[in-house]
Protein backbone atom coordinates (compact mmCIF):
# COMPACT_ATOMS: atom_id res chain seq x y z
CA UNK A 1 0.00 0.00 0.00
CA UNK A 2 1.12 3.14 -0.65
CA UNK A 3 0.38 7.35 -1.99
CA UNK A 4 1.45 9.70 -3.63
CA UNK A 5 0.19 13.44 -3.23
CA UNK A 6 -0.23 16.39 -5.42
CA UNK A 7 0.23 19.29 -3.31
CA UNK A 8 -0.70 21.55 -6.11
CA UNK A 9 -4.14 20.03 -6.70
CA UNK A 10 -4.72 18.98 -3.54
CA UNK A 11 -4.88 15.46 -4.69
CA UNK A 12 -3.67 12.55 -3.48
CA UNK A 13 -3.66 9.02 -5.39
CA UNK A 14 -3.19 5.47 -3.46
CA UNK A 15 -3.45 1.98 -4.19
CA UNK A 16 -3.13 -1.34 -2.43
CA UNK A 17 -1.55 -4.51 -4.20
CA UNK A 18 -4.30 -7.01 -2.93
CA UNK A 19 -1.23 -10.27 -3.28
CA UNK A 20 -0.45 -12.55 -0.58
CA UNK A 21 3.22 -12.70 -2.35
CA UNK A 22 5.78 -11.13 -3.92
CA UNK A 23 4.75 -7.71 -5.52
CA UNK A 24 6.22 -4.72 -6.79
CA UNK A 25 5.27 -1.19 -7.52
CA UNK A 26 7.67 2.10 -8.71
CA UNK A 27 6.68 5.12 -9.67
CA UNK A 28 8.43 7.88 -11.65
CA UNK A 29 7.83 11.52 -12.83
CA UNK A 30 11.47 11.35 -15.23
CA UNK A 31 10.59 14.52 -16.92
CA UNK A 32 9.66 16.88 -14.34
CA UNK A 33 12.48 19.48 -15.16
CA UNK A 34 10.49 19.81 -18.60
CA UNK A 35 6.90 20.12 -17.06
CA UNK A 36 6.05 17.06 -18.65
CA UNK A 37 2.97 15.60 -17.18
CA UNK A 38 2.84 12.55 -19.82
CA UNK A 39 5.70 11.50 -18.70
CA UNK A 40 4.73 10.70 -14.85
CA UNK A 41 3.47 7.12 -14.81
CA UNK A 42 3.02 4.51 -11.76
CA UNK A 43 3.28 0.83 -11.86
CA UNK A 44 1.59 -1.92 -9.95
CA UNK A 45 1.74 -5.39 -9.67
CA UNK A 46 3.06 -8.46 -8.78
CA UNK A 47 5.44 -10.72 -9.57
CA UNK A 48 7.55 -10.28 -13.10
CA UNK A 49 10.85 -11.00 -14.78
CA UNK A 50 12.30 -8.41 -13.70
CA UNK A 51 10.98 -8.58 -10.12
CA UNK A 52 11.02 -11.68 -8.35
CA UNK A 53 12.24 -13.89 -11.14
CA UNK A 54 8.73 -15.01 -12.17
CA UNK A 55 7.91 -15.33 -15.78
CA UNK A 56 5.21 -17.88 -17.58
CA UNK A 57 5.54 -19.30 -21.31
CA UNK A 58 2.09 -18.98 -22.64
CA UNK A 59 0.74 -21.75 -25.05
CA UNK A 60 -1.71 -21.14 -27.40
CA UNK A 61 -4.95 -20.62 -25.90
CA UNK A 62 -3.48 -20.19 -22.15
CA UNK A 63 -4.00 -16.80 -20.66
CA UNK A 64 -2.06 -14.87 -17.44
CA UNK A 65 -4.09 -12.83 -15.11
CA UNK A 66 -2.23 -10.44 -13.25
CA UNK A 67 -2.34 -9.96 -9.13
CA UNK A 68 -5.04 -7.53 -7.95
CA UNK A 69 -4.84 -3.54 -7.48
CA UNK A 70 -6.64 -1.45 -5.77
CA UNK A 71 -5.93 2.16 -6.95
CA UNK A 72 -8.22 5.53 -6.10
CA UNK A 73 -7.61 9.35 -5.65
CA UNK A 74 -9.53 11.54 -3.76
CA UNK A 75 -9.28 15.68 -2.99
CA UNK A 76 -7.70 16.21 0.18
CA UNK A 77 -4.25 14.58 1.82
CA UNK A 78 -3.51 11.32 4.15
CA UNK A 79 -6.65 11.07 6.44
CA UNK A 80 -8.75 11.86 3.41
CA UNK A 81 -7.30 8.38 1.50
CA UNK A 82 -7.18 6.44 4.50
CA UNK A 83 -11.34 7.00 4.84
CA UNK A 84 -11.58 6.03 1.50
CA UNK A 85 -9.34 3.05 1.71
CA UNK A 86 -10.99 2.15 5.09
CA UNK A 87 -14.56 2.09 3.39
CA UNK A 88 -13.11 0.20 -0.18
CA UNK A 89 -11.43 -2.67 2.17
CA UNK A 90 -15.22 -3.43 3.66
CA UNK A 91 -16.97 -3.52 0.46
CA UNK A 92 -13.43 -6.20 -0.67
CA UNK A 93 -14.37 -8.25 2.19
CA UNK A 94 -15.13 -11.87 0.40
CA UNK A 95 -17.00 -13.38 3.45
CA UNK A 96 -18.40 -10.55 6.23
CA UNK A 97 -17.96 -12.38 9.13
CA UNK A 98 -19.84 -11.71 12.72
CA UNK A 99 -16.31 -11.68 14.61
CA UNK A 100 -15.91 -8.41 12.77
CA UNK A 101 -18.95 -7.25 13.64
CA UNK A 102 -18.92 -7.91 17.34
CA UNK A 103 -15.16 -7.35 17.74
CA UNK A 104 -14.99 -10.22 20.70
CA UNK A 105 -11.98 -9.91 23.37
CA UNK A 106 -9.07 -11.99 22.53
CA UNK A 107 -6.45 -13.44 25.01
CA UNK A 108 -3.49 -15.38 24.16
CA UNK A 109 -0.97 -16.50 26.20
CA UNK A 110 2.33 -15.79 24.40
CA UNK A 111 3.27 -12.33 24.51
CA UNK A 112 4.67 -11.31 27.98
CA UNK A 113 3.24 -14.58 29.30
CA UNK A 114 3.84 -17.96 28.36
CA UNK A 115 6.50 -17.13 25.58
CA UNK A 116 5.78 -20.52 23.78
CA UNK A 117 5.47 -22.98 26.75
CA UNK A 118 1.99 -24.27 27.39
CA UNK A 119 1.81 -26.82 30.00
CA UNK A 120 -1.66 -27.63 32.16
CA UNK A 121 -0.08 -26.25 34.92
CA UNK A 122 0.69 -22.97 33.07
CA UNK A 123 -2.46 -22.37 31.66
CA UNK A 124 -4.55 -23.16 34.12
CA UNK A 125 -4.22 -20.01 36.48
CA UNK A 126 -4.22 -17.94 33.02
CA UNK A 127 -7.57 -19.20 31.63
CA UNK A 128 -9.33 -18.29 35.16
CA UNK A 129 -7.40 -14.68 35.47
CA UNK A 130 -8.70 -14.57 31.83
CA UNK A 131 -12.07 -15.29 31.96
CA UNK A 132 -12.14 -13.14 35.20
CA UNK A 133 -10.75 -10.27 32.86
CA UNK A 134 -13.87 -10.84 30.38
CA UNK A 135 -12.02 -11.97 28.04
CA UNK A 136 -13.98 -14.02 25.22
CA UNK A 137 -11.58 -16.33 23.17
CA UNK A 138 -8.73 -18.40 25.00
CA UNK A 139 -5.82 -19.05 22.54
CA UNK A 140 -2.92 -21.30 22.86
CA UNK A 141 0.22 -20.09 20.98
CA UNK A 142 3.13 -22.31 19.71
CA UNK A 143 4.24 -25.29 21.77
CA UNK A 144 1.21 -27.12 22.18
CA UNK A 145 2.37 -30.17 19.82
CA UNK A 146 5.93 -30.35 21.16
CA UNK A 147 7.17 -32.31 24.12
CA UNK A 148 8.79 -30.84 27.19
CA UNK A 149 12.37 -30.03 26.02
CA UNK A 150 12.12 -30.78 22.36
CA UNK A 151 12.90 -28.02 19.57
CA UNK A 152 9.76 -27.64 18.44
CA UNK A 153 10.74 -25.89 15.59
CA UNK A 154 11.99 -29.05 14.42
CA UNK A 155 8.81 -31.09 14.22
CA UNK A 156 6.35 -28.52 13.11
CA UNK A 157 3.79 -30.00 10.83
CA UNK A 158 3.01 -32.83 13.27
CA UNK A 159 -0.31 -31.27 15.39
CA UNK A 160 -0.64 -34.07 17.61
CA UNK A 161 -1.03 -32.70 21.11
CA UNK A 162 1.78 -33.34 23.62
CA UNK A 163 1.25 -35.77 26.76
CA UNK A 164 4.29 -34.62 28.23
CA UNK A 165 2.53 -30.85 28.83
CA UNK A 166 -0.73 -31.88 29.33
CA UNK A 167 -1.17 -34.96 31.39
CA UNK A 168 -4.64 -34.84 31.62
CA UNK A 169 -4.96 -34.61 27.38
CA UNK A 170 -5.31 -31.14 25.70
CA UNK A 171 -9.23 -32.16 25.02
CA UNK A 172 -9.80 -31.81 28.58
CA UNK A 173 -8.36 -28.10 29.00
CA UNK A 174 -9.95 -26.60 25.87
CA UNK A 175 -13.02 -28.51 28.01
CA UNK A 176 -12.42 -26.14 30.65
CA UNK A 177 -11.51 -22.60 28.61
CA UNK A 178 -15.47 -23.25 27.20
CA UNK A 179 -16.39 -24.34 30.86
CA UNK A 180 -15.26 -20.78 32.07
CA UNK A 181 -17.17 -19.15 28.98
CA UNK A 182 -14.33 -18.48 26.31
CA UNK A 183 -14.04 -20.22 22.92
CA UNK A 184 -10.62 -21.79 22.87
CA UNK A 185 -7.73 -21.24 20.08
CA UNK A 186 -4.43 -23.16 18.77
CA UNK A 187 -1.89 -21.61 17.14
CA UNK A 188 -0.83 -23.59 13.61
CA UNK A 189 1.81 -22.33 10.80
CA UNK A 190 0.00 -24.91 8.36
CA UNK A 191 2.15 -23.97 5.16
CA UNK A 192 5.54 -25.65 6.77
CA UNK A 193 6.66 -28.62 8.13
CA UNK A 194 9.78 -28.98 10.41
CA UNK A 195 13.07 -30.83 8.99
CA UNK A 196 12.48 -33.94 11.33
CA UNK A 197 8.53 -34.26 11.47
CA UNK A 198 6.86 -36.64 9.69
CA UNK A 199 5.93 -34.68 6.69
CA UNK A 200 9.41 -34.09 6.07
CA UNK A 201 9.48 -37.74 4.62
CA UNK A 202 7.03 -37.01 2.16
CA UNK A 203 8.37 -36.22 -1.63
CA UNK A 204 9.86 -33.38 -3.41
CA UNK A 205 6.56 -32.70 -5.03
CA UNK A 206 4.93 -31.22 -1.56
CA UNK A 207 7.82 -28.72 -1.02
CA UNK A 208 9.43 -25.65 -2.32
CA UNK A 209 12.44 -26.89 -4.56
CA UNK A 210 15.22 -24.63 -6.02
CA UNK A 211 18.35 -26.04 -7.46
CA UNK A 212 17.14 -29.34 -6.83
CA UNK A 213 17.32 -29.03 -2.69
CA UNK A 214 14.18 -28.11 -1.06
CA UNK A 215 14.01 -24.70 0.68
CA UNK A 216 14.59 -24.63 4.15
CA UNK A 217 14.04 -21.37 5.77
CA UNK A 218 13.64 -20.63 9.65
CA UNK A 219 14.34 -24.55 10.18
CA UNK A 220 11.03 -25.04 8.50
CA UNK A 221 10.69 -26.58 5.14
CA UNK A 222 8.14 -25.09 2.90
CA UNK A 223 4.98 -26.82 1.80
CA UNK A 224 3.96 -26.31 -1.82
CA UNK A 225 0.28 -25.59 -2.16
CA UNK A 226 -0.39 -26.43 -5.77
CA UNK A 227 -0.36 -30.02 -4.91
CA UNK A 228 -3.70 -31.58 -4.35
CA UNK A 229 -2.40 -33.82 -1.59
CA UNK A 230 -0.32 -30.90 0.27
CA UNK A 231 -3.82 -29.16 0.75
CA UNK A 232 -5.82 -32.35 1.77
CA UNK A 233 -2.99 -32.13 5.29
CA UNK A 234 -4.21 -29.16 6.80
CA UNK A 235 -7.40 -29.89 5.91
CA UNK A 236 -7.71 -32.88 7.89
CA UNK A 237 -5.81 -31.10 10.71
CA UNK A 238 -8.09 -28.55 11.08
CA UNK A 239 -10.91 -30.57 10.61
CA UNK A 240 -9.70 -32.86 13.29
CA UNK A 241 -9.52 -29.25 15.55
CA UNK A 242 -12.47 -28.01 15.06
CA UNK A 243 -14.51 -31.44 15.22
CA UNK A 244 -13.31 -33.03 18.07
CA UNK A 245 -11.23 -30.65 19.57
CA UNK A 246 -14.39 -28.01 19.67
CA UNK A 247 -11.50 -25.41 18.56
CA UNK A 248 -13.49 -21.74 17.39
CA UNK A 249 -9.93 -20.34 16.56
CA UNK A 250 -6.94 -20.16 15.04
CA UNK A 251 -3.82 -18.66 15.35
CA UNK A 252 -2.28 -19.08 11.60
CA UNK A 253 1.34 -17.83 11.80
CA UNK A 254 3.68 -17.80 8.87
CA UNK A 255 7.84 -17.55 9.97
CA UNK A 256 9.53 -17.48 7.04
CA UNK A 257 9.55 -15.37 3.39
CA UNK A 258 9.59 -17.85 1.00
CA UNK A 259 11.69 -15.82 -1.28
CA UNK A 260 12.13 -16.40 -5.08
CA UNK A 261 9.83 -19.35 -5.57
CA UNK A 262 9.76 -23.43 -7.02
CA UNK A 263 11.51 -25.03 -10.04
CA UNK A 264 8.94 -27.84 -9.82
CA UNK A 265 6.40 -27.94 -12.33
CA UNK A 266 6.87 -24.39 -13.20
CA UNK A 267 7.87 -21.94 -15.89
CA UNK A 268 10.17 -20.16 -13.40
CA UNK A 269 10.98 -20.09 -9.79
CA UNK A 270 8.36 -16.80 -9.54
CA UNK A 271 5.52 -18.12 -11.66
CA UNK A 272 6.00 -21.22 -9.66
CA UNK A 273 5.19 -19.33 -5.96
CA UNK A 274 2.58 -17.08 -7.84
CA UNK A 275 0.65 -20.64 -8.38
CA UNK A 276 1.39 -21.76 -5.06
CA UNK A 277 0.08 -18.68 -3.62
CA UNK A 278 -3.11 -18.77 -5.50
CA UNK A 279 -3.26 -22.17 -4.83
CA UNK A 280 -3.18 -20.92 -0.52
CA UNK A 281 -6.03 -18.37 -0.98
CA UNK A 282 -8.39 -21.04 -2.28
CA UNK A 283 -7.39 -23.49 0.20
CA UNK A 284 -8.74 -20.95 2.39
CA UNK A 285 -12.01 -20.54 0.61
CA UNK A 286 -12.69 -23.70 0.76
CA UNK A 287 -11.92 -23.87 4.69
CA UNK A 288 -14.51 -21.67 5.58
CA UNK A 289 -17.03 -22.61 3.06
CA UNK A 290 -16.57 -26.17 5.43
CA UNK A 291 -16.29 -24.13 9.20
CA UNK A 292 -18.14 -20.54 8.39
CA UNK A 293 -17.75 -19.77 12.30
CA UNK A 294 -14.38 -20.37 12.23
CA UNK A 295 -11.99 -17.35 13.26
CA UNK A 296 -8.77 -17.54 11.43
CA UNK A 297 -5.75 -14.77 12.33
CA UNK A 298 -3.02 -13.59 9.95
CA UNK A 299 -0.03 -13.62 11.31
CA UNK A 300 2.95 -13.77 9.65
CA UNK A 301 5.57 -12.90 12.86
CA UNK A 302 3.49 -10.61 13.93
CA UNK A 303 2.57 -7.81 11.45
CA UNK A 304 4.28 -10.16 8.31
CA UNK A 305 2.04 -10.68 5.05
CA UNK A 306 -0.63 -7.92 6.20
CA UNK A 307 -2.64 -7.83 2.31
CA UNK A 308 -5.35 -8.22 1.19
CA UNK A 309 -5.77 -10.87 -0.23
CA UNK A 310 -5.51 -12.58 2.61
CA UNK A 311 -7.67 -10.10 4.72
CA UNK A 312 -10.13 -10.24 2.22
CA UNK A 313 -10.60 -13.33 3.63
CA UNK A 314 -9.24 -13.97 7.27
CA UNK A 315 -11.49 -11.86 10.44
CA UNK A 316 -7.64 -10.84 12.73
CA UNK A 317 -4.49 -9.28 11.86
CA UNK A 318 -1.93 -9.53 14.47
CA UNK A 319 -0.31 -5.99 14.15
CA UNK A 320 3.23 -6.55 15.69
CA UNK A 321 5.04 -8.76 18.46
CA UNK A 322 6.87 -5.04 19.61
CA UNK A 323 8.05 -6.03 22.85
CA UNK A 324 8.52 -2.64 23.85
CA UNK A 325 4.65 -1.69 24.83
CA UNK A 326 5.84 1.96 24.57
CA UNK A 327 6.21 1.97 20.77
CA UNK A 328 3.19 0.29 20.12
CA UNK A 329 1.05 3.25 19.85
CA UNK A 330 3.23 4.82 17.11
CA UNK A 331 2.74 1.76 15.11
CA UNK A 332 -0.79 1.39 15.43
CA UNK A 333 -0.80 5.01 14.36
CA UNK A 334 0.49 3.61 10.74
CA UNK A 335 -0.58 0.44 10.64
CA UNK A 336 -4.56 1.36 11.29
CA UNK A 337 -3.76 2.74 7.53
CA UNK A 338 -3.36 -0.18 6.34
CA UNK A 339 -6.04 -2.60 8.20
CA UNK A 340 -9.77 -2.04 8.77
CA UNK A 341 -10.00 -1.42 12.46
CA UNK A 342 -12.18 -4.45 13.17
CA UNK A 343 -9.49 -6.41 11.94
CA UNK A 344 -6.33 -5.29 13.42
CA UNK A 345 -5.62 -6.87 16.89
CA UNK A 346 -2.92 -5.19 19.01
CA UNK A 347 -1.47 -6.29 21.92
CA UNK A 348 -2.32 -5.61 25.62
CA UNK A 349 0.73 -7.13 27.49
CA UNK A 350 1.33 -5.43 31.19
CA UNK A 351 4.52 -5.94 32.72
CA UNK A 352 4.86 -8.63 35.71
CA UNK A 353 5.39 -5.53 37.91
CA UNK A 354 3.07 -3.06 35.97
CA UNK A 355 1.50 -0.39 38.41
CA UNK A 356 -2.05 0.99 36.91
CA UNK A 357 -0.37 3.46 34.79
CA UNK A 358 1.39 0.88 32.73
CA UNK A 359 -1.68 -1.47 33.06
CA UNK A 360 -4.13 1.40 31.34
CA UNK A 361 -1.25 2.60 28.79
CA UNK A 362 -1.48 -0.60 27.49
CA UNK A 363 -5.08 -1.14 27.47
CA UNK A 364 -5.43 2.23 25.67
CA UNK A 365 -3.79 1.07 22.61
CA UNK A 366 -5.42 -2.47 22.44
CA UNK A 367 -8.53 -0.59 22.68
CA UNK A 368 -8.96 1.60 19.49
CA UNK A 369 -9.50 -1.79 17.51
CA UNK A 370 -9.62 -5.18 18.73
CA UNK A 371 -7.88 -6.26 21.78
CA UNK A 372 -5.53 -8.90 21.87
CA UNK A 373 -5.08 -9.51 25.76
CA UNK A 374 -1.59 -10.95 27.01
CA UNK A 375 0.50 -10.99 30.09
CA UNK A 376 0.44 -12.42 33.54
CA UNK A 377 -3.26 -11.31 34.33
CA UNK A 378 -2.97 -13.83 37.13
CA UNK A 379 -0.10 -11.99 38.57
CA UNK A 380 -0.59 -8.66 38.29
CA UNK A 381 -1.28 -6.53 41.14
CA UNK A 382 -4.63 -5.77 42.21
CA UNK A 383 -4.40 -1.78 40.36
CA UNK A 384 -2.96 -2.97 37.54
CA UNK A 385 -5.48 -5.68 37.25
CA UNK A 386 -8.42 -3.56 38.11
CA UNK A 387 -7.29 -1.42 35.00
CA UNK A 388 -7.43 -4.29 32.79
CA UNK A 389 -10.63 -6.01 33.84
CA UNK A 390 -11.89 -1.85 33.84
CA UNK A 391 -10.59 -1.66 30.46
CA UNK A 392 -12.04 -4.60 28.68
CA UNK A 393 -15.52 -3.94 30.28
CA UNK A 394 -15.67 -0.22 28.78
CA UNK A 395 -14.51 -1.44 25.46
CA UNK A 396 -17.54 -4.12 25.59
CA UNK A 397 -20.21 -1.99 27.01
CA UNK A 398 -19.69 1.32 25.02
CA UNK A 399 -16.81 1.06 22.39
CA UNK A 400 -16.92 -2.18 20.15
CA UNK A 401 -20.77 -1.41 18.84
CA UNK A 402 -19.10 1.22 16.91
CA UNK A 403 -15.42 -0.10 15.83
CA UNK A 404 -17.28 -2.02 12.59
CA UNK A 405 -17.96 1.64 11.14
CA UNK A 406 -15.34 3.00 12.69
CA UNK A 407 -13.26 5.79 10.09
CA UNK A 408 -9.31 6.64 11.57
CA UNK A 409 -8.16 10.25 11.67
CA UNK A 410 -4.98 11.54 12.65
CA UNK A 411 -5.11 15.10 14.79
CA UNK A 412 -1.02 14.68 15.09
CA UNK A 413 -0.23 13.37 11.89
CA UNK A 414 1.57 9.93 11.31
CA UNK A 415 4.21 9.05 14.96
CA UNK A 416 7.44 8.41 14.98
CA UNK A 417 8.60 5.53 16.87
CA UNK A 418 11.94 6.66 17.85
CA UNK A 419 10.66 9.95 19.21
CA UNK A 420 9.72 9.38 23.04
CA UNK A 421 8.87 13.16 23.49
CA UNK A 422 6.50 14.06 20.94
CA UNK A 423 2.14 13.09 22.08
CA UNK A 424 1.20 10.31 20.20
CA UNK A 425 -2.75 10.55 19.00
CA UNK A 426 -4.99 8.36 16.88
CA UNK A 427 -8.92 9.03 16.63
CA UNK A 428 -11.83 6.46 15.24
CA UNK A 429 -14.95 8.02 13.69
CA UNK A 430 -18.15 6.66 13.54
CA UNK A 431 -21.61 8.10 12.50
CA UNK A 432 -22.71 8.09 15.88
CA UNK A 433 -19.16 8.43 17.74
CA UNK A 434 -15.97 9.76 17.90
CA UNK A 435 -12.91 8.45 20.11
CA UNK A 436 -10.00 9.66 20.46
CA UNK A 437 -6.29 7.93 22.40
CA UNK A 438 -3.85 10.12 22.88
CA UNK A 439 -0.48 9.05 24.76
CA UNK A 440 1.95 10.72 26.61
CA UNK A 441 5.52 9.22 26.74
CA UNK A 442 8.37 11.12 27.74
CA UNK A 443 7.36 14.42 27.10
CA UNK A 444 5.78 17.16 28.60
CA UNK A 445 2.63 17.22 30.56
CA UNK A 446 0.17 18.36 28.29
CA UNK A 447 -0.68 17.53 24.97
CA UNK A 448 -2.11 20.02 22.87
CA UNK A 449 -4.27 18.43 20.29
CA UNK A 450 -5.58 20.63 17.28
CA UNK A 451 -9.10 19.41 17.46
CA UNK A 452 -12.33 20.74 17.92
CA UNK A 453 -15.27 17.99 19.32
CA UNK A 454 -18.09 18.93 21.06
CA UNK A 455 -19.09 17.42 24.90
CA UNK A 456 -15.82 15.84 25.47
CA UNK A 457 -15.34 13.22 28.17
CA UNK A 458 -12.89 11.11 29.37
CA UNK A 459 -14.30 7.79 29.53
CA UNK A 460 -10.66 6.15 30.55
CA UNK A 461 -8.82 5.67 32.80
CA UNK A 462 -10.69 8.34 35.43
CA UNK A 463 -9.16 7.19 38.12
CA UNK A 464 -5.65 8.57 37.37
CA UNK A 465 -5.96 12.40 37.89
CA UNK A 466 -5.32 12.59 33.92
CA UNK A 467 -7.98 15.93 33.32
CA UNK A 468 -9.16 17.30 29.56
CA UNK A 469 -10.15 20.56 28.91
CA UNK A 470 -11.54 21.94 25.63
CA UNK A 471 -10.80 25.28 23.97
CA UNK A 472 -10.42 27.60 20.98
CA UNK A 473 -10.80 24.86 18.57
CA UNK A 474 -7.78 22.69 20.86
CA UNK A 475 -8.33 20.32 22.98
CA UNK A 476 -5.70 19.82 25.84
CA UNK A 477 -4.86 16.77 27.80
CA UNK A 478 -2.88 16.85 30.83
CA UNK A 479 -0.83 13.83 32.24
CA UNK A 480 0.09 13.74 36.00
CA UNK A 481 3.16 11.55 35.19
CA UNK A 482 4.72 10.39 32.31
CA UNK A 483 3.99 6.59 30.10
CA UNK A 484 0.24 7.59 30.61
CA UNK A 485 -2.49 7.45 27.59
CA UNK A 486 -6.15 8.01 27.90
CA UNK A 487 -9.40 7.76 25.72
CA UNK A 488 -11.69 10.43 24.99
CA UNK A 489 -15.42 10.30 23.71
CA UNK A 490 -17.24 13.18 21.96
CA UNK A 491 -20.42 13.04 20.47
Amino acid sequence: MAMAENTKLGLIWFWQIEHNGSWYWEISNVSARDNNADDVYAYLGGPDDLHSSAWKNLKPGETYQTVPVAVGCVRGGFGDAVEALTRYRRTACKRPHKDNARCPVIFNDYMNCLWGDPTEANELPMIAAAAKAGCEYYVIDAGWYAELHEDWSQTLGTWQASTTRFPHGLKSLLAQIRQAGMVPGLWLEPEVAGPKSVLARKPDNWFLVRHGKRVLKNSRLLLDFRNSEVRSYPDQVIARLVNDYGVGYIKMDYNVDSLQGTELNADSFGQGLLEHNRAHLAWLDGIFNRYPDLVIENCGSGGGRMDYAMLSRLQVQSMTDQEDYLKVPMILVGASAAVLPEQLAIWSYPLANADADQASFNMVTAMMCRIHQSGRLDSLSAEAAAQVAKGIRIYKEVLRRYIPAAVPFYPLGTSDVTDFDAPVALGMRSPEHTLLAVWRIDGPGTARIPLAITNPKLIYPTDLDIKITAANGDLNVEFPRQRMACLIQAT
